[in-house]
């Protein structure tokens, strides 16, 4: 009776195992919702930009965001070069990391903290896409759409009363888009002085942890509480407008501000030669510093005289006394036409000891070349009278040219006025109907200066700086700006000729003590100027 109660249990329950799982069938399918409609189906045109996105959330973002461009020639070069830059960024890493966690881990009684791996994996970071922004400014600003999926190797091990724990970092991705901000832009390489980074969203961190060997992420509820963590700490650090400065070059020395005051006597010059057809010369002097935006400074014109006797002086501000020279050219002066150049010669100020006037009896050359024959010809000399002095350290004047800022007005500016200083930097796509060699003349209060002519070329670049000494603020006042393009080809119709103009109120310049914009020219097909302009008071 056993074993036949046995094999009719046996039997009962599969029958009835086969019964349940039919009726649980059945009652599965008929009680799923019979009020279900068919799918939306659209082509893909018909979809506005969210529903695609949704459709295609890994869609690149120069293909979301037309102002975006493509960078696969820079993913290129990251992935040929990124088994040097992980060893490169690893070793920075770990040399910035020891001497902080050597200054904190006595604090918590642990003997040491070394790293036993640390590399950041074979698989390099993506770009996306770069969006660059134009300014006026000096500063290159790049959003960047950032994905990496890495596979470092990080293990950091802890050692405290005997006993050792590890913690390992495995499988890290990383969404962002960060902004990097490179300013102020600078004459010296690698051409920037800092690095500003800053995230214009929260960014996705993803990573795994594994503590004493085991996976800290698999703990429930560890993974949300981390991934939130981590997007906060990081947003509140250096999400926008917050940021991350690195230092790359001192600003000062990179922007060559003033060091010390060079002055410069032009005391007389000797057996110059004749220029005029009447047997003398009219001589005038013209110097310039090397590197300075200022424009030459003369002498006064010694008429008829082969051996004449300025005794001016004359006071430039030295920047960079290494490599700076002071130019010296000797002109003979022309009613008519263009001034005859006598002789030049230099003087490099590194050959200046600081404190100590010198000196030097030059002798007129034709050019600076050595090995010029024709300087072997007497063209006269030039004696002159050099003084160099460096600032100390309590004159170094802090209130030099700054991107963002503007300096202070000079001594001797009178107390209810300023100095309106007007920069030229720039024009581009200038067309002239004969020809284009542009220069900018500024015309304000009846005076008149001029930039320099820049030949045969329709984007100039000029960078001259021309300033205006005045008694009271130029509220209700405006500045002319005309470009005009001359050429000295015998036998044209027009040798001058306009090639646009601006007129540019100085109401926001004295309330906002400095603009910097780009104006479209007037009479211009497509012309456009960029002109700063700054409001300097002493006060």
């Amino acid at each position: 009776m056993g074993i036949i109660s046995t094999i009719m249990g046996a039997f009962g329950f599969g029958i009835g195992t086969t019964i349940g799982i039919v009726i649980g069938y059945f009652m599965f399918i008929y009680s799923q919702p019979t009020d279900v409609k068919d799918p939306d189906i659209r082509p893909l045109v018909e979809k506005d930009s969210k529903s695609l996105e949704q459709l295609l959330p890994e869609i690149p973002v120069w293909v979301k965001n037309p102002d975006y461009d493509r960078i696969d020639w820079l993913n290129k070069f990251i992935e040929y070069m990124w088994p040097y830059l992980d060893k490169a960024i690893c070793k920075m890493a770990k040399k910035i990391a020891e001497p902080i966690i050597a200054e904190q881990i006595p604090k918590y009684k642990i003997d040491s903290v070394d790293f036993e791996a640390l590399t950041l994996g074979c698989l390099p970071p993506t770009f996306e896409g770069i969006k660059v922004y134009n300014t006026e400014e000096k500063e290159l600003i790049m959003e960047l759409g950032l994905k990496w999926a890495a596979n470092p190797n990080i293990l950091v091990a802890a050692k405290a009363f005997g006993l050792k724990a590890t913690v390992q970092v495995v499988d890290l991705q990383v969404f962002a888009c960060p902004r990097i901000t490179l300013k102020p832009l600078v004459p010296s390489f690698p051409c920037f002085a800092n690095i500003h980074v800053s995230l214009m969203e929260k960014p996705h961190v993803d990573f795994g942890v594994k503590l004493l060997g085991a996976d800290a992420m698999s703990i429930p509820g560890v993974y949300r509480i981390v991934q939130e963590l981590i997007k906060d700490q990081v947003a509140n650090m250096y999400l926008w407008p917050k940021r991350l400065e690195v230092q790359i070059m001192d600003p000062a020395k990179a922007m060559k501000k003033p060091v010390g005051i060079l002055n410069v006597n032009i005391q007389r010059a000797m057996k110059l030669k004749k220029k005029d057809l009447l047997g003398a010369s009219d001589p005038y002097v013209k110097l310039k510093l090397t590197d300075d935006k200022l424009p030459s400074k003369k002498t006064t014109v010694k008429h008829k005289n082969l051996n004449p006797e300025w005794n001016e002086e004359f006071t430039f501000v030295v920047k960079d006394p290494e490599a700076q020279v002071l130019e010296l050219n000797v002109f003979d002066w022309e009613q008519v036409g263009t001034h005859d150049k006598m002789g030049l010669n230099v003087i490099p100020l590194k050959e200046l000891t600081p404190e100590e006037p010198k000196t030097f009896t030059l002798d007129l050359l034709k050019n600076l070349n050595p090995d010029d024959v024709q300087n072997e010809k007497s063209r006269g000399q030039l004696v002159v009278l050099v003084h160099y002095k460096p600032f100390k350290e309590n004159e170094v004047p802090t209130n030099v040219e700054d991107s963002d800022g503007v300096q202070k007005a000079p001594e001797g500016t009178p107390a209810g006025g300023g100095l309106l200083v007007i920069l030229v930097h720039e024009a581009q796509d200038l067309e002239g109907k004969n020809h284009t060699n542009p220069s900018a003349r500024i015309l304000f209060r009846g005076e008149e200066r001029k930039t320099k002519v820049v030949k045969k070329n329709r984007d100039p670049r000029w960078d001259e700086e021309f300033q205006f000494m005045l008694d009271e603020p130029p509220t209700n006042e405006r500045v002319h700006i005309e470009v005009t393009s001359t050429s000295k080809r015998m036998g044209l119709l027009h040798p001058k000729e306009t090639l646009g103009y601006v007129d540019i109120y100085l109401s926001d310049v004295v309330s906002n003590k400095r603009i910097n914009e780009r104006y479209h020219l007037i009479d211009s097909k497509n012309g456009r100027i960029q002109i700063e302009m700054q409001w300097r008071t002493s006060s």
